[in-house]
């Protein structure tokens, strides 16, 4: 009785999640499938004129190639950050698992303060100007590193918690050093979390609207998801252009969570072994 119960909750609870993202996913689709008349009503509705693809072509004809630049952008600023992410997480965590002490500890403190504390826009503006990288993708990639980091350094201690410290002591004996024992030996190791860390974080900057909007302002170095916001207010009862383009957006991450969904499981399930 208990498990039929369990299982009808459990079902009921998958039907109105799978609502809850396949309904607002449906109405993109269908909008931006819908001529400029019909999608001006904003109605879940099915399209009288089916011309997605025109739509597409139009949006982008319509921008001159500045979604292609935006594009690139993004591409750009998830890669370098994330990849910085990986390595600088990656190896923060190892010496804060393996050498625990009073440097490593406030060292610690900090990496908790990144996700607790909530970011300051206005000084942060303020120290990019100093330094001369406000409106510069250099400036955007460092404020996309250090709201991110924390979180990549504590998925990664996690998972190294549960590797033996058997495999640092014989690499030390066979003659390696610190850095040979790390990149030679543990960096290898935190494949599945590595795995993990790489997706989470690559959907979250691809995504992220508000560090591109005060950060990297200007039409030249936008983003995909701010030129969204300037593509709208260009073309404010064009909807069918402005879903044609969201649903574009949309698919590099739906596709990564396709083909990468169960490395994202497996990867955090690693990490909660030990730690």
């Amino acid at each position: 009785m208990r498990n039929t119960r369990g299982v009808v909750i459990g079902g009921v609870g998958i039907v109105f999640t799978g609502i809850f993202f396949v309904v607002p996913f449906l109405f993109i689709l269908l909008l931006a499938s819908q001529d400029r008349v019909q999608s001006n009503e904003l109605r879940f509705a099915w399209p009288r004129n089916f011309q997605l693809l025109q739509n597409i072509a139009q949006a982008f004809s319509s921008r001159d190639y500045l979604m292609v630049i935006a594009f690139i952008n993004s591409v750009i600023l998830t890669v370098v950050s994330v990849a910085a992410m990986v390595f600088l997480g990656a190896m923060v965590a190892y010496v804060w698992q393996r050498r625990p002490g009073r440097t490593t500890g406030a060292v610690g403190l900090l990496v908790l303060a990144g996700l607790i504390v909530p970011p300051a826009i206005v000084p942060t503006i303020w120290v990019l100007q100093k330094v001369g990288l406000f409106k510069t993708m250099p400036g955007l990639i460092l404020i996309e590193i250090a709201y991110g980091l924390p979180f990549c350094i504590l998925l990664f201690r996690a998972f190294i918690a549960s590797v033996p410290r058997e495999l640092d002591e014989a690499a030390t004996v066979d003659g390696a050093n610190p850095l040979q024992v790390f990149f030679r030996v543990i960096f290898p190791v935190l494949r599945s979390v590595m795995i993990t860390v790489i997706i989470l974080q690559s959907v979250f900057v691809y995504n992220d609207f508000q560090n591109p909007l005060y950060f990297l302002p200007g039409t030249q170095n936008a983003t995909i998801q701010v030129t969204l916001l300037n593509f709208q207010s260009q073309f404010t009862t064009q909807y069918n252009l402005l879903f044609a383009t969201i649903l574009l957006v949309m698919i590099p991450p739906f596709v990564m969570f396709i083909f990468f969904n169960r490395k994202i499981v497996a990867g955090m399930a690693a990490g909660s072994v030990k730690g």
